[in-house]
């Protein structure tokens, strides 16, 4: 029997998450990874296996506003900018996919500020 430790277990709760959620072209899904300095978020279209959407704390785009802030602030910044590039595409409505992470912190901020700038979910 395999040793669980937090990274075993992230990976089990993301798998039975991704087991109900799927992102369809209608409603593509908004997924997010965590690591331990930065965030990431895509948005995915399963179905036709297209990234959509993507944006992340490590853009030169988000360097000179995400200087002097912490990782809350930041992963805010990274959700207003990812609900910015989905409307481009015309994404309005998306599947909220936590990556088997707690919906607390930086999760919550990057959601909550994809809502406000208008994505549904």
């Amino acid at each position: 029997m395999a040793k669980y430790n937090s990274h075993t277990s992230r990976i089990r709760r993301h798998t039975r998450v991704r087991a109900k959620v799927s992102g369809s072209p209608e409603r593509p899904r908004l997924c997010i990874f965590r690591s331990l300095n930065h965030i990431y978020a895509q948005v995915i279209d399963d179905v036709a296996g297209r990234t959509l959407a993507a944006a992340n704390s490590t853009e030169t785009e988000l360097a000179g506003k995400s200087k002097g802030k912490n990782k809350k602030e930041t992963a805010d910044l990274v959700g207003s900018l990812i609900a910015e590039r989905a409307s481009k595409n015309g994404v309005k409505q998306v599947v909220f996919d936590r990556g088997g992470y707690q919906y607390h912190g930086r999760i919550k901020a990057l959601a909550d500020a994809a809502r406000k700038a208008g994505l549904e979910f």
